[in-house]
């Protein structure tokens, strides 16, 4: 804590004085009683608290009241505007701890809000928050997404559905640097889509427009892997004359979106046909047939949950990585995607490394990819920093 980190674990902690209930806020003091901070408790996790303020200020509604403010303020300075018209209507308006409001996931789509209570603390303020919202953005609908594992450390149980005004339609139409989508706020991955992304397309798409350019707009010919909704291949599609946009993934639904998505933006006849299946199998079998491609789009899962699980994700990443490699033409570009928090940025760009000497290629890198200004992450704070990517071109 003396370093600003948001989490106090449990072996931190000497002791518990009182008996604060799971979510309640509580005061963190030193071994020595100096004042340290305020956070909610949990019994039940190794995060025992979630700090809140190292101020000696009150946790109130009206504190929760000023950070959603100061979060609002901070995309609107990036352009970002909920409600808005612009060439962005998707992105992340809340991002927990970076937000200095821990567990709090708020995504913005159109005229709606998505929210993820990740946290018992959290999940008190539920009706709260949800007030402070419609006051702060008069949202059309809140749409609660709290469908996911790590609610489960918390001792809660997982919930979807409305909280406020208009239920989403099933397929939500949304813009991204100008582009049309089609989201799934019901059932899609994450909150509907990878908005955390949104950056890594753009500058993919940017790098492909070049290269459409320079090249006289010849054909491209790309693999999307764990395509989801297509996002990436749409972006590139939408970026080349002459791209030709295979979808990978393991969802028949997620592949069928995409491609409504690709008709919804004029783009269906850059769409090849998709796969469904698992990647790992599909690219083998994509191999042994010669396949090849222009472009490979790695976008994986979070493969570590755990630091017992590294090894076997650095594996899985190194198989997936050399056999993007073994696929590319000479000169092809690999995009090439790791969200496991706990693997790092310079372990992943050695395992990326080692596909490649495996291969027998040499990778340059292009650009070192990330989230967006709407994804922030504290200095303090490394296990907020997950989303690592690289651009590479292979020889």
């Amino acid at each position: 804590m003396l370093a600003r980190h948001p989490w106090v674990f449990s072996g931190a902690v000497e002791r518990v004085e009182g008996a604060p209930r799971d979510g309640d806020t509580v005061e963190i003091v030193s071994a020595d009683g100096r004042f340290l901070g305020r956070g909610y408790y949990n019994s039940r996790s190794q995060i025992r608290v979630r700090v809140w303020t190292l101020e000696d200020e009150a946790v109130d509604r009206q504190l929760l009241a000023r950070r959603l403010a100061a979060a609002r303020r901070s995309r609107e300075r990036v352009g970002l505007r909920f409600g808005g018209d612009g060439a962005t209507t998707a992105f992340r308006l809340v991002n927990a701890e970076a937000d200095r409001i821990p567990g709090l996931i708020v995504d913005a789509y159109g005229r709606f809000l998505v929210v993820q209570l990740l946290t018992a603390g959290i999940d008190q303020l539920r009706g709260e928050l949800c007030e402070l919202l419609i006051a702060e953005l008069a949202p059309e609908g809140i749409w609660e997404r709290s469908d996911v594992d790590v609610r489960e450390k918390e001792g809660l149980e997982q919930r979807r559905g409305s909280l406020h005004g208009a239920e989403p339609p099933a397929r939500l139409e949304v813009r991204e640097s100008g582009l049309r989508y089609l989201v799934d706020l019901h059932a899609g991955q994450k909150t509907g889509f990878y908005l955390d992304q949104r950056e890594s397309r753009r500058r993919v798409a940017e790098h492909v427009r070049a290269l459409a350019e320079h090249d006289g707009g010849g054909a491209l010919e790309v693999l999307n892997a764990f395509s989801y909704s297509g996002g990436f291949g749409l972006a590139i599609a939408a970026a080349h004359p002459r791209a030709r946009i295979v979808n990978l993934d393991a969802s028949s639904d997620a592949l069928e979106l995409a491609r409504a998505s690709f008709e919804l933006a004029g783009l269906a006849d850059r769409q090849g046909d998709p796969i469904c299946g698992d990647a790992f199998q599909e690219l083998r079998k994509l191999r042994d047939v010669g396949r090849a491609f222009d472009l490979i789009v790695l976008d994986p899962p979070k493969f570590a949950h755990a630091k017992s699980q590294v090894v076997a994700a650095c594996r899985g990443y190194k198989d997936l990585n050399l056999l993007a490699c073994k696929l590319l033409r000479p000169g092809g570009i690999l995009a090439t995607f790791s969200c496991s928090g706990l693997v790092g940025h310079e372990l992943f760009q050695k395992v990326v490394f080692d596909g490649a000497h495996d291969a027998g290629r040499y990778a340059t890198v292009i650009a070192r990819l990330g989230p967006g200004l709407d994804h922030p992450s504290l200095l303090s704070f490394p296990e907020g920093d997950y989303l690592k990517g690289l651009l590479l071109e292979l020889r």
